[in-house]
């Protein structure tokens, strides 16, 4: 080959590879940096969620029902956050309305819905099974998006799945004292923790109708999303509870919190700020950013979290079991994570360039 023709070849390599870095700089980086902070918004999420359990015991067993604890939290929350709401984004009820068929569906089903259907359920159920059949939600969200996308998940995120659903099952000692052969079975409370199992699931794909950039026109911002869902909710609860449809019993007693006595109004402002307002916001911006399926699976953190709080709170101890639960529900969303970045790459494709333009063997298609 001449030099002229050598010049020619390696200055089209050349060419090649400065377009392949400018496309995995333009395009990847962001994507990282958009995949760490949804993570964070979304562990942040699972970790103030995980603090409503143990908050709210301690008000049913100062003699809240578990209706009246529901409505205190929603109704909270939605002050808090539509005072938050109001200083930070101004234009925000004006938004939810143009919304409203969004924000209604999330505030009926992922809110208020989740909540009372998993409280009937425990009312049937022990919690661990209740938790256990919720807890599937992950795996509801991956065959839902599975059967409406017709794209089968990877081997890697299939495992992380099962991974993460094993360890829950660990975390929460379903086959340890008898396990679910020793817990009572009833098919009315299995109803409410399958529908409250759908409304989790529901949450994390009606979250993703919030825009992770909230520069969009025309977007639904994830503090409307979540201010808005909140007020409906709390409404929504409010109304079945003063209806008698669901019992609604307030006390004035004082509370336990982490060995300590207080007020009743201490863990309702806790249980309004924390495992609501915050929770619901930061879960709604780390799904925008994670996506659903992924998302769905951190979220099972969650029960990490409970159990460290109700220890921390409650004094209820963490077993060596719980532990090695907690350790594999890790590794699973660590594989369900490589699983999604490996169908990222899969999936991309170049951006078509001129013939005359496109290096030698290279074809325009997926890469």
């Amino acid at each position: 080959m001449t030099p002229f023709g050598d010049s020619v070849m390696t200055n089209a390599y050349f060419t090649h590879d400065i377009w392949r870095w400018h496309v995995t700089t333009a395009t990847r980086t962001p994507s990282v940096d958009h995949f760490r902070v949804g993570l964070l918004f979304a562990v942040g999420s699972a970790l103030a969620f995980g603090m409503s359990g143990p908050l709210a015991k301690s008000l049913m067993e100062a003699g809240w029902s578990p209706t009246a604890a529901v409505t205190a939290r929603l109704a909270g929350g939605a002050v808090a956050l539509a005072i938050f709401a109001t200083i930070v984004r101004p234009g925000w009820v004006r938004e939810a309305v143009q919304h409203r068929k969004v924000v209604v569906a999330y505030g009926l089903i992922p809110i208020a819905g989740a909540q009372l259907c998993y409280f009937n359920a425990v009312s049937h159920l022990s919690v661990a099974v209740a938790l256990l059949i919720e807890y599937t939600a992950p795996v509801l969200v991956v065959g839902y998006l599975w059967a409406t996308t017709r794209r089968r998940p990877s081997n890697l995120t299939m495992v992380g799945v099962v991974l993460a659903i094993a360890g829950i099952m660990l975390v929460l000692g379903i086959f340890q004292n008898g396990g679910l052969s020793g817990a009572h079975i009833s098919l009315i409370g299995v109803g409410w923790a399958v529908a409250a199992a759908i409304c989790a699931a529901c949450y994390f794909m009606m979250s993703d109708e919030a825009s992770a950039d909230s520069s969009k026109e025309g977007s639904l911002n994830s503090i409307t999303l979540a201010a808005g869902g909140l007020i409906v909710g709390a409404v929504a609860v409010g109304v079945l509870g003063a209806s008698g449809v669901m019992p609604l019993i307030f006390t004035a007693n004082d509370t336990v919190v982490a060995g300590k006595t207080m007020s009743w109004i201490v863990p309702v402002i806790a249980l309004a700020l924390i495992p609501t307002a915050i929770a619901y916001t930061l879960g709604i911006l780390g799904i925008a950013r994670l996506r659903p399926r992924f998302a769905s699976l951190v979220g099972l953190a969650e029960v990490l979290f409970a159990v460290i709080a109700a220890w921390a709170l409650l004094g209820e101890a963490i077993s060596v079991t719980q532990a090695v639960g907690g350790a594999v529900v890790l590794v699973g969303l660590a594989l369900a994570r490589q699983g999604d970045r490996t169908e990222i790459v899969a999936q991309a494709t170049w951006p078509e360039i001129p013939h005359e333009e496109r290096p030698p063997g290279q074809t325009v298609g997926r890469g």
